[in-house]
């Protein structure tokens, strides 16, 4: 869909960071993302794998991707917001990782929860993949999103 290919279009020049590091966004749906990251000499820790700081910027990232497509006909009218977020490193992660995001529950039902209260805060789950696809980390960001307009 349209509004999807936006919002996968827009991340870099919206998430200025996300593109310096070299988070590529994949894919965008309702309520999900998916994003990866080539491992790269600036993305690279003193013991060569993926640094840490790397891991949590895409996984941030496909969060944050997830949570827009949950959103995508609402973007111009709300203010999302991370105000928490937890990471597990599972293993060392080389090459390149995917970050594969979706949010707790249904979309409809959060949307729903936004309309009724202008605000609503739930967690969006990453799982961080390496080409063998093991799991290398998983993060948990929690959302607040609030109606920035006027009614």
């Amino acid at each position: 869909m349209k509004k999807f290919a936006t919002i996968k279009a827009h991340l870099s020049s919206n998430v200025p960071f996300a593109k310096h590091t070299g988070v590529t966004l994949l894919d965008v749906d309702d309520g999900r993302a998916v994003a990866s990251l080539e491992q790269s000499h600036e993305t690279s820790n003193h013991i060569g794998t993926q640094h840490a700081g790397a891991l949590f910027t895409l996984a941030e990232a496909a969060s944050g991707a997830a949570m827009a497509g949950a959103f995508a006909d609402r973007l111009s009218w709300i203010r999302p917001v991370a105000a928490a977020a937890q990471i597990r490193y599972l293993r060392i992660a080389k090459g390149r990782v995917t970050a594969h995001a979706r949010i707790d529950g249904d979309p409809e039902t959060v949307r729903a929860a936004l309309d009724a209260t202008r605000r609503v805060q739930f967690p969006v789950h990453v799982s961080l993949r390496d080409n063998a696809d093991k799991e290398v980390a998983d993060m948990t960001v929690e959302w607040n999103v609030r109606v920035s307009r006027a009614d």
